[in-house]
């Protein structure tokens, strides 16, 4: 964008800010840092760090400085927030009056750093480090998925007390924090499900190693049986394995989270046997100095989200996730010469498969590398018979959209031992060991449905009714499943919301209008909105609005996912209120990470798209700029 763009600085000016960051008031000079490099500067990045008590935050910024070394032109200026939000605002305010090219940002609390983190944007490009902020005013969001590892941490937890179960002891972070909760929330969703594992306790101990020892010691005397303490972080971990050990509970098994390496790091205390496990949690530090240089840059295919992949971390799994990550210097293509992927797509059943399939065809070709693109014609048996061919040509990587959502753990167990990686483009998966697959690429489905909900609320709001026909996708895909999750999840806080029909059109135009046909045939005039989880299905339903004698868009409002240039069409003619943005321009993003995972980079686990919501007032200014 153009608002982020800047004209590099020359030595005089890069003099000059380093002379007047030593003039900064005390409030912005306290945790202040600097990194050196060569003697020109062309990006000065702030870093804004909600506190550096917490070890998990002292190594991201050791992260972010240690990948900076290899920029020359880039120079870093850090602030400690001190778990203060009101200074923390402070801090970028003064950031901000720097000149800063770039801010990244780990935010004390979400909601109270959102209005500065949309100041901020409006200036310059803002990355979102580890807790996200509220909406969607920012460059990029980096973070883990705090609720997934609590989940696995809930699975580790199940696995040691196996059938006969347990009590369980948690042991929290700083208390209201997004990790925290979120943590808590996955782990206890497992826990609970067990039917067996009673948590008996809950405390707060602030990710500090000593207040968790000490609060254990007065907790403990008072439950004559505990058989797993977990907690949310390593440090905190430690401090209930020496509070047991010092009352003489040398049967409690302890979990932790973060996973850090080093002497007195996480792994080290799984291989030591003082933790029966651990998560590794990444900081997210180096891939926001990657990918603010990306932006800087003005690269293309720079995502809205990046969610980082944690991992389980055991005594017989640490050998093997050292040697892969000490290993991960890059990778050789098995066919000795250009990098060969192997794409399984759903088929072309609607113009925005078909502007995806062309995005990747032609991203391959710009990076100058060989595509084998096979189309599945919308059947799972299909796409698992190329997989397995390309499994058997030996590619270097395997990505694929998936027709639906079950049913792939087979043939990804396939792939991974025959050691080929798989990227899921679009569609996710379910009912699968993550590990099974390197990452996924697309967009934020339920996301989606929520933004369509949204707009659908504040459009119809002072209606007493609002009655709707829901054009569902493809049965078992991930986006049907996941658009209607969002939908339902705002539609809850609306009482005159009410679903009257809903049928699935199987994301084509002509599936779409025939439900919507049949659902005119039943409900007539009384119906009021038209939500279809795609384009194609809502252009089918505008076509049977008005063969039936009805205006869409005026007599029926009509929003759809996708806002593709033929929704942006029927907007403009009146008959589309609104679509919700869902980028098929993926293959940039593709064949990055394809050759990331080829130079010898870990993945994360999900890497999101940027999306807008486009009502019809805005069809007329973007329409020409559609690329799709």
């Amino acid at each position: 964008m153009n608002r982020h763009g800047k004209n590099n600085r020359i030595t005089a000016i890069a003099v000059l800010m380093i002379l007047l960051l030593s003039l900064l008031p005390a409030g912005c000079r306290d945790g202040a840092d600097q990194v050196a490099g060569g003697d020109k500067v062309k990006y000065l990045i702030g870093v804004s760090q909600a506190n550096l008590i917490e070890p998990w935050r002292i190594l991201m910024n050791e992260e972010i400085k240690d990948e900076a070394v290899n920029h020359k032109d880039l120079r870093l200026i850090f602030t400690d927030a001190v778990q203060s939000s009101n200074k923390q605002i402070k801090d970028v305010e003064e950031l901000l009056a720097q000149g800063i090219d770039l801010l990244i940002i780990s935010p004390n609390d979400s909601a109270a750093l959102t209005p500065i983190v949309a100041e901020a944007y409006k200036k310059i490009p803002v990355i979102v480090l580890d807790r996200a902020v509220e909406g969607y005013d920012y460059t990029l969001y980096i973070g883990p998925d705090n609720v997934l590892i609590g989940r696995d941490a809930g699975k580790l937890v199940a696995e040691l007390l196996q059938k006969q179960g347990g009590n369980v002891i948690e042991i929290q972070g700083l208390s209201g924090s997004p990790p925290v909760r979120d943590r808590s929330e996955g782990f206890r969703e497992v826990v609970g499900s067990t039917g067996h594992i009673n948590i008996l306790d809950t405390i707060i101990a602030d990710w500090q190693r000593d207040k968790a020892e000490d609060k254990l010691a007065e907790l403990i005397p008072r439950y004559p049986r505990i058989d797993v303490i977990f907690a949310q972080n390593d440090y905190m971990a430690l401090g209930a394995y020496r509070a047991t050990r010092k009352l003489g509970r040398k049967d409690v098994k302890v979990v932790g989270i973060d996973g850090f390496a080093g002497p007195t790091g996480g792994l080290k205390l799984v291989e030591e046997g003082i933790l029966e496990g651990t998560f590794t949690c990444p900081t997210g530090g180096r891939e926001a100095v990657q990918y603010a240089i990306a932006i800087l840059n003005h690269e293309r295919g720079i995502p809205k989200k990046i969610i980082l992949r944690s991992n389980k971390m055991t005594r017989e799994t640490i050998p093997e996730y050292l040697q892969a990550r000490e290993g991960r210097q890059g990778n050789v293509s098995r066919t000795g010469g250009r990098i060969v992927v192997g794409f399984s797509q759903v088929g072309a059943e609607s113009g925005w498969r078909i502007a995806n399939s062309e995005s990747i065809k032609q991203a391959a070709k710009d990076e100058g590398i060989e595509l084998l693109f096979v189309e599945a014609d919308q059947r799972q048996e299909k796409q698992i018979e190329t997989i397995r061919s390309f499994i058997e040509q030996k590619v270097d990587v395997i990505a694929f959209a998936p027709v639906v959502a079950t049913g792939w753990e087979g043939i990804l167990k396939e792939a991974k031992a025959a050691g080929i990686p798989v990227i899921l483009s679009d569609r996710a998966v379910e009912g699968v060991d993550p590990s099974l697959y390197t990452t996924f690429i697309g967009g934020d489905f339920v996301e989606e449905g929520r933004r369509a909900a949204r707009w659908l609320a504040a459009k119809t709001k002072g209606w007493p009714t609002v009655n709707i026909v829901e054009l569902e996708g493809t049965i078992g895909s991930a986006p049907a499943i996941d658009r209607k999750k969002g939908f339902d999840e705002i539609s809850k806080d609306h009482p005159a919301f009410k679903v009257l029909y809903s049928a699935s059109g199987d994301f084509t135009e002509v599936q779409g209008k025939e439900a919507m046909q049949a659902a005119l045939a039943i409900y007539g005039g009384d119906i009021q909105v038209v939500y279809a989880h795609n384009d194609d299905m809502a252009l089918g339903a505008i076509q049977a609005i008005e063969e039936f004698g009805l205006k869409p868009g005026r007599d029926i409002l009509v929003v759809s996912i996708d806002a593709t240039r033929a929704a942006f069409k029927a907007m403009l003619e009146g008959k589309l209120n609104c679509a919700v943005e869902c980028t098929p321009l993926l293959g940039p993003q593709l064949m990055q990470a394809v050759k990331w995972h080829m130079a010898g980079r870990q993945l994360p686990i999900r890497i999101i798209t940027s999306e807008e919501v486009f009502p019809s007032e805005l069809a007329a200014q973007e329409y020409s700029s559609r690329r799709y």
